[in-house]
């Protein structure tokens, strides 16, 4: 009995996990009224575990990213928004359903520490409800979207909400986050958050301290500073971060709508006889002169000129060029005609090597006393130690 009790409990768990993968889950909301919906992260978690893991006791709080979308669709319809800061924080559906009807979400888990995913449907059916007549928005400025959406923070702004109109029947219509309205992304310092909008509404009248936002001094108040304070004994908020701003506070009375246009009727399709028709006169010619003179003349005159420019420094320049070429010729032959004049004297010096060669040249010759050794003598010595005389020196001048 016992292996048949754990056998029945593991069958158990199984199909619960196995269910659980693609959980299909049923809300029914009025319209008209805001919803909301908390993606929990610990409801996917017993998706992701294994069973050994639960046996053994070790458990995880893994990161996760939720993606929803319409089921069918690759996006969400328009009433409906999803939020989700940070992977360790759970994701919120929210939003405000106008008209009755059944939509289908699918909801997709990835868990961040093993890549699993797990899939959730979420049909919410809208059922018709009365609009409140008497709605107001308020602008909380010390608030984010994923902070106001908890249940339990909805019910602190309605308990202050209420007291401002002094009434308890008191509904939240929509919460709007304040980027989504046009507002600009605060700066990430601690402080400084993006604000939102919370619009609540009733089937009672708006309170007095209401009806002080339409007054005049309160419009000039606003007109002039950015900050009002709220008029006498007109401050209920118990937290600080759930205080209204006045000057953004709007209040909509639906009892006072225009109506509607009538709509236009069908007439029997025949024009009726009143005369000829006139169709409207041509419209004026235009001067085209200028646009041609711009589009094309312009442009023509410019490149004839650059054409211009450019051959007369292709060909006009070429004078100068050929001068310099004629006198680079000239000087190069007559370096040659100075290289044969040389070479002709070299020869007729050759020739004439009969002759006594200098005395200076002489190696052993003596520039004081004009002796000269004998050039067997100097076969021993160095040419330039045989050219070079120490007693040869140019006497110093008295």
């Amino acid at each position: 009995m016992a292996g048949c009790g754990s056998w029945l409990f593991f069958l158990t768990v199984c199909a619960a996990s196995l269910f659980g993968a693609n959980a299909e889950i049923k809300l029914t909301i009025p319209a008209g009224r805001l919803f909301t919906y908390e993606l929990m992260r610990e409801t996917f978690q017993n998706d992701f575990e294994p069973l050994s893991k639960l046996y053994a006791g070790r458990l995880y709080d893994d990161p996760m990213i939720f993606k929803c979308n319409r089921q069918n669709f690759p996006d969400l319809p328009e009433w409906l928004r999803f939020t989700q800061r940070h992977p360790f924080d759970n994701g919120f559906l929210y939003g405000t359903p106008m008209t009755p009807g059944k939509t289908f979400i699918e909801i997709y888990a990835t868990n961040k520490r093993s890549y699993d995913t797990a899939r959730h449907l979420l049909v919410i059916k809208v059922v018709p409800e009365k609009t409140l007549p008497y709605q107001a928005e308020f602008f909380i400025k010390l608030r984010e979207i994923e902070k106001v959406l908890p249940p339990s923070v909805q019910d602190e702004i309605q308990q202050d909400l209420q007291k401002l109109w002094r009434t308890e029947a008191l509904e939240i219509v929509n919460i709007t986050n304040a980027l989504d309205r046009g507002g600009r992304v605060p700066l990430p310092i601690a402080g400084h958050f993006e604000g939102v909008y919370v619009k609540v509404g009733s089937q009672k009248y708006f309170s007095e301290c209401l009806l002080r936002v339409l007054t005049l001094e309160h419009q000039k108040q606003c007109a002039v500073a950015t900050k009002v304070r709220a008029p006498g004994g007109c401050n209920f908020c118990s937290i600080p971060s759930n205080c209204i701003t006045w000057c953004k506070t709007e209040l909509f009375d639906l009892t006072k709508r225009e109506p509607e246009p009538p709509a236009p009727t069908m007439g029997s399709g025949v024009l009726e006889a009143g005369g000829d028709f006139h169709p409207p006169e041509s419209p004026p010619s235009r001067d085209f002169f200028p646009d041609y003179m711009v589009t094309v003349v312009v442009p023509l005159v410019l490149a004839i000129v650059l054409c211009l420019m450019l051959a007369y420094i292709m060909f006009g320049r070429r004078e100068g060029v050929a001068k310099r070429n004629a006198r680079t010729d000239q000087i190069q032959l007559y370096h040659h005609h100075t290289i044969h004049g040389n070479t002709d004297e070299l020869r007729s010096m050759a020739a004439h090597r009969a002759g006594p060669p200098p005395l200076s040249t002489l190696p052993m010759f003596n520039c004081r006393t004009g002796e000269r050794g004998s050039p067997l003598q100097s076969d021993s010595i160095p040419l330039i130690l045989a050219q070079q005389d120490p007693y040869c020196e140019t006497l110093p001048r008295k």
